[in-house]
């Protein structure tokens, strides 16, 4: 699996939902959409990139969400 690719998905969900003016409804709206469209194998590849320098081109407000909402994507 591709991890940029995942990680340019995971962006642009998180530039969409950067302009919302609640931040907690921002952050699960990242999550949720995670959850319910990407497939199981996609959410464990992305979240086992947090932590690793791919994982640094996460924007913030993505890696925020996945990591506050781990528990779900898994």
């Amino acid at each position: 699996m591709d991890i940029q690719n995942l990680i340019s998905m995971a962006n642009r969900i998180g530039q969409f939902f950067e302009s919302f003016s609640d931040r907690e409804e921002a952050l699960s709206g990242i999550s949720d959409h995670i959850r319910k469209f990407w497939e199981p194998r996609m959410r464990r590849e992305i979240l086992a990139q947090l932590d690793q320098p791919a994982g640094q081109s996460l924007l913030p407000i993505v890696a925020e969400a996945l990591r506050g909402h781990r528990d779900q994507l898994v």
